[in-house]
């Protein structure tokens, strides 16, 4: 008998697309009921829905939609600043969630996450943020380089992390409810070190940020440089900026150097490229896999999953020190 397991999904902003990218794939999920999870209407939601030919109920309250549909899944893509407070409405359902990073605001608010999840069956509950470049081709053919151990024992790793700044909605413009550029834009450099590292923590975090020449933007920090110490001493950087030129023929600049005893990976325009003592080569790149397909199959069937709950704490809780050590550092 198929397995069937009930999705639901609350809002649009950031990356639900991430479901909808692999929904098609996943016959086993029953798409049943969306809500915005604010005061907004659902429009552009169902819109999404109806064009790839699902017909969810629609809820205007998202704790109605809990507790009458009783979802296996819920994807949290609602207002940032009531991320922490509906990740917990649903582990206290017993309801697995896939959250947009980050999770939390406020170290306050993830500990309250960690307090609902810890009294969760581990076994049939989990949660985990949408770090999507781990699926994408060129950051797993990277990890698959440091995984193997063809560049020894990694010693160094530099992110970056350049966005255009664009015309950002007014949620951006307030710490509140955007959260600082580390926990938003920076949250994807500090996943590719904490993964590239082995999954060791952040034992010592340095970090500042600048909000000047932000086009108006109030809060919204434009540069952002983070620094790091893992607990197995590889050292870490970031860049993160808004600086990328409205011109520039990508949206973001994304980019990995990983450096071992062995050699060097470095991911770079959508390339990979390996750099031993005996050779220098471009890889050919492993294909795309959705993070939410993982995650979804791995509730379904116990399989393997690239992201978890741990390492989900241990990232949002690295983000939001850095962002507080950066207030406290004034330029």
């Amino acid at each position: 008998m198929e397995k069937k397991l009930k999705l639901a999904l609350i809002g649009s902003r950031g990356h639900v697309g991430y479901v909808f990218k692999v929904l098609k794939d996943l016959p086993e999920l029953d798409l049943c009921a969306i809500t915005s999870g604010s005061e907004e209407p659902a429009d552009g939601l169902l819109q999404i829905c109806t064009e790839r030919g699902y017909a969810p109920q629609v809820y205007t309250d998202y704790i109605e939609m809990l507790d009458t549909e009783k979802p296996d899944i819920v994807s949290v893509c609602g207002p940032f600043e009531l991320h922490a407070q509906m990740c917990c409405d649903c582990l206290e359902r017993n309801i697995n969630v896939f959250c947009e990073k980050p999770i939390a605001l406020e170290l306050e608010e993830l500990d309250r996450i960690r307090a609902a999840y810890d009294k969760c069956d581990k076994e049939k509950v989990k949660i985990i943020s949408m770090v999507g470049y781990r699926g994408e081709a060129p950051f797993r053919t990277a990890y698959d380089v440091v995984s193997k151990g063809l560049i020894g024992k990694v010693k160094m790793i530099n992110t970056r992390k350049s966005y255009k700044l664009g015309k950002r909605p007014a949620y951006y413009h307030k710490r509140a409810t955007y959260g600082g550029t580390i926990p938003w834009v920076g949250s994807h450099a500090l996943d590719w070190i904490y993964w590239m590292s082995g999954n060791a923590k952040f034992k010592t975090i340095h970090a500042m940020h600048d909000t000047a020449d932000n086009g108006g933007n109030g809060d919204l920090e434009m540069t952002a440089l983070f620094t790091a110490v893992m607990e197995n001493n590889v050292l870490a950087s970031a860049s993160i900026e808004y600086l990328r030129p409205a011109a520039a023929p990508t949206h973001g600049d994304d980019q990995v150097r990983v450096a071992g005893t062995l050699g060097v990976v470095e991911v770079m325009h959508d390339k990979v490229t390996l750099i031993t003592a005996d050779e220098c080569k471009e890889l050919e790149l492993l294909p795309e896999r959705g993070i939410f397909y993982d995650f979804a199959r791995h509730l379904l069937y116990g399989e393997p999953c690239v992201v978890d709950a741990e390492g989900t704490f241990e990232l949002t809780r690295a983000c939001l020190e850095a962002r507080d050590i950066a207030d406290r550092f004034k330029i």
